[in-house]
């Protein structure tokens, strides 16, 4: 293996977003600082919150099963990052697909099954049930795009779609195919609300991630798939390369089925590991994307993994939780969450928390709030950690000159 095959690139970068589709949508709408989250009612019966719902038109079924609105919505990313692909070429055809999710289909499941399963059948429940499983996910992106390689599913909660990726680099490092679609894509369900809500875990205005008045999250919608080969499948194709992915690595805090580790231990070893495994010090990341999900046990113990992590650095990490834009978009959350490293990047923007007016206190973190910070940035790194103590670390750079 040559030095150009040890090298994971971006290529391409597809996102389905409350700001619209595209990442230029997703660069515009970070950099004015508009806030997607909305005033939600009915999305079941007494549901009264706020969330950021994606507005655009998705594609319609496909011909062999029905898609759920989570598989349109990675259809639609899906196809917006291959747009400078030649999508009939062997190459591609030979590529795989790894796609996360924790909804999938099950916003096809209506309340009409637990009162009369046979009858929510025979009004043609059988076709929109067979969306359900998470990996109908990939099974619909590579069905979309008539891709032949390999497809996997990926679900540990909130870390799927940084998940996704990082297992899709080792995929491409191992062979096992010439490029990788690698994302997530999760779409607003009335079981995940009303799931959220009976753990009293929604901020019924918009969410304040960081803030010591915080009160939970909102939930969002969305896809984001990423492009991923090696730098020599890249340079053969001259492909224009987006951004490097220098490192990553994923643990688990083996601790609770929801609870995060109070130190946020778990996910400091996996930054600790990340940044090991891109052979960069601590004081070489000018920004981390956190997961900063705004509920009050997340927060705090995402807070002291940073300070762990980051120890010994000359000055305070700067932080800041993008769901303060648009919300928890849960398995698409980690690949939103790396357009948008990616973003920061190359638009040498770090953006700020919004809404943050009273942060936790913490001398080894730089809280990102008020305007947009215009600065040279070649390293990122975007944190996910999930339910069940999932945590996975992505550490970007600008890529090869």
């Amino acid at each position: 293996m040559t030095d150009l095959q040890k090298i994971i690139v971006v290529t391409g970068v597809g996102v389905v977003s409350p700001y619209g589709i595209g990442l230029d949508s997703l660069q515009a709408g970070m950099l004015s600082g508009k806030c997607c989250l909305t005033p939600t009612k009915d999305v079941y019966p007494g549901f009264a919150g706020t969330t950021a719902p994606v507005s655009v038109p998705l594609p319609a079924e496909g011909s062999n099963s029905r898609y759920s609105r989570t598989d349109r919505l990675a259809a639609l990313a899906a196809r917006d990052a291959v747009t400078d692909i030649d999508c009939e070429s062997t190459l591609f055809r030979e590529s795989g697909v790894v796609m996360a999710s924790t909804v999938a289909g099950l916003t096809e499941i209506d309340p009409g099954i637990a009162q009369d399963p046979a009858a929510w059948y025979r009004r043609g429940g059988l076709a929109r049930a067979a969306s359900y499983p998470v990996a109908h996910v990939a099974d619909a992106v590579g069905e979309h795009l008539g891709i032949c390689g390999p497809r996997c599913a990926v679900s540990v909660a909130c870390a799927s779609g940084a998940m996704a990726i990082a297992l899709a680099a080792n995929l491409l490092l191992d062979g096992v195919a010439p490029m990788i679609l690698a994302g997530g894509s999760d779409a607003l369900c009335p079981f995940t609300l009303s799931g959220f809500s009976s753990l009293q875990a929604l901020d019924p205005s918009p969410c304040r991630p960081f803030d010591q008045n915080r009160k939970g999250l909102n939930l969002g919608e969305g896809s984001a798939v990423l492009v991923l080969e090696t730098l020599a499948g890249a340079a053969a194709r001259n492909a224009n390369v987006l951004a490097e992915l220098r490192g990553w690595a994923m643990t688990n805090d083996a601790f609770h089925p929801t609870a995060p580790q109070q130190q946020g231990s778990g996910l400091a070893e996996c930054m600790r590991r990340c940044m090991e495994m891109a052979e960069v010090g601590c004081d070489e990341i000018g920004y981390v994307n956190a997961h900063g999900t705004g509920t009050p046990l997340n927060d705090i113990a995402e807070t002291k993994a940073y300070e762990t992590a980051f120890r010994g650095r000359s000055r305070p990490i700067p932080v800041s939780s993008t769901k303060s834009y648009f919300g928890h978009c849960l398995g698409a959350a980690g690949a939103l969450e790396a357009a948008i490293t990616i973003t920061a990047i190359r638009c040498d923007a770090l953006f700020p928390t919004l809404r943050l007016t009273d942060a936790i206190e913490s001398p080894g973190v730089n809280w990102l709030r008020g305007a947009v910070r215009r600065q040279p940035l070649p390293l990122a790194m975007s944190a996910s950690a999930g339910f069940g103590g999932s945590n996975t670390v992505l550490i970007f750079g600008s890529g090869p000159p």
